[in-house]
């Protein structure tokens, strides 16, 4: 792994604003099935005790596929991807990935599960802006956190916390439990360079030592004019290969993550008061309306409204 992988990695979730809250907490015994598909939002779940499943349709392009989880791990799905846990290695029957079955019954008070129970917590996530949602986009689908993975050393804490938190009260769970989930969201996503079980994303890229440069360059000077040409010859591709390699590894193509570099350093910008004009000639713009209706596009609001709430925000935080 190149050695400045953590430094991109860092720079593409800061910032990133993410509220956790909670659907259920408890366990389950014998025959059943949990799902938090169908409900268009990301969503998680944490093994607080016990083994399962978690089974993933076959959708375009990826096989259907399922693996297996143990106490201490958590999946967060950054999409509404259909899937489903079961105590089952089988798979549910096509088309039955989203069923649920088996009664949620509250945890013990103890640290001591019924034999045979599986605990669960779940929940949903929710992301601040349209920016958060373009960087999702080069996200993995799905993220699953292990128990015993060495970067992850750090966030154990933080699952115990979780842990503890939802043995206080089992039939009121405690608010600290999806704040501390988003917590260890965030931990998970600084680790994603380690994580052997990713499915294509931004991370994926930085895998391929040919095309660490290429990121760095465009991180490093997004006004420059990036055309799909000159974005392969700089890592001495065909275009037709390089678009190729770049969404496979990516989920994207090129254009995608240049169009968040862009924004997000705009965003940036706008946030410390810096004017449209500035924000616009910095990313590559040279029409203020074409920069303003590019962002409007990614983050859903105007520049000037960007900025002026970021003012807001900062003053806001110097009251208190």
């Amino acid at each position: 792994m190149p050695p400045n992988v953590d430094a991109f990695s860092a720079w593409l979730i800061e910032g990133l604003e993410v509220t956790s809250t909670l659907f259920h907490v408890g366990q389950y015994c014998g025959a059943w099935q949990a799902s938090t598909s169908g409900h268009r939002r990301a969503s998680f779940h944490l093994v607080l005790h016990g083994r399962c499943w978690l089974h993933l349709p076959a959708r375009p392009g990826r096989p259907a596929h399922s693996v297996p989880l143990a106490a201490g791990d958590a999946v967060f799905l950054l999409d509404d991807v259909t899937h489903c846990l079961s105590p089952q290695a089988r798979p549910p029957q096509a088309g039955h990935e989203s069923a649920r079955h088996g009664a949620m019954t509250p945890l013990g008070t103890t640290n001591e599960p019924e034999p045979g129970s599986l605990g669960l917590a779940c929940g949903f996530f929710e992301f601040k802006s349209g920016l958060d949602g373009l960087m999702l986009d080069l996200l993995p689908d799905y993220v699953i956190a292990r128990h015993d993975q060495p970067a992850l050393h750090g966030a154990r804490q933080i699952f115990e916390l979780i842990r503890a938190e939802a043995h206080l009260d089992p039939h009121t769970p405690s608010p600290l439990i999806a704040r501390l989930t988003s917590l260890l969201f965030l931990y998970t996503l600084r680790a994603l360079d380690s994580n052997v079980e990713l499915t294509p994303c931004f991370w994926a890229l930085l895998r391929r030592p040919a095309f660490v440069p290429l990121v760095a360059a465009i991180v490093a000077e997004p006004g420059k004019r990036w055309t799909t040409a000159n974005m392969a010859d700089f890592v001495h591709m065909s275009r037709a290969r390089f678009c190729k390699q770049f969404a496979e590894l990516c989920g994207q193509p090129p254009a995608q993550f240049l169009t968040l570099v862009r924004m997000k350093l705009a965003a940036s910008m706008l946030s410390t008061g810096k004017s449209l004009l500035d924000a616009a000639g910095q990313v590559g713009y040279q029409s203020e309306s074409a920069f303003a209706q590019a962002f409007k596009r990614v983050t859903g609001v105007q520049p000037g409204a960007w900025r002026r709430a970021a003012a807001g925000d900062a003053a806001l935080a110097a009251l208190h």
